[in-house]
């Protein structure tokens, strides 16, 4: 993964607001829901759907966004390549829980059970 301060920077201020719209059209896309993604994004963080708009209309970043999030205990168990990296392998804790979230979207769109995306 690409280690770099900037890089690390560039994730901690990239808003949860510019990135959610592509999440919903990529499960939409391929036939999920949005209270499927809410449903993933809510087990990884804590936040519920209405939690979820406030954050989207207050623009904040994925720094805030993870800071006030309660993460899944199980979130350890996401592992695997996302943009070409492993996860269990990314340094830097905030590019890493980003990550998470780009990882249990991709799995949602790929049609995988929600009993294995949830980890549970």
């Amino acid at each position: 993964m690409n280690n770099t301060n900037i890089h690390n920077e560039r994730m901690a201020n990239l808003t949860f607001a510019s990135v959610y719209p592509m999440y919903l059209a990529k499960v939409e896309k391929k036939g999920r829901t949005k209270e499927e993604l809410h449903q993933v994004i809510e087990w990884l963080t804590g936040f519920d759907s209405k939690k979820q708009k406030d954050l989207i209309e207050k623009k904040v970043t994925f720094e805030t966004f993870f800071q006030q999030a309660t993460l899944n205990p199980n979130a350890t168990l996401i592992t695997g390549l996302i943009c070409g990296y492993r996860i269990e392998e990314i340094e830097n804790p905030l590019t890493k829980q980003v990550r998470y979230l780009d990882k249990l979207v991709d799995e949602l769109a790929k049609g995988k059970k929600m009993e294995k995306i949830l980890r549970g």
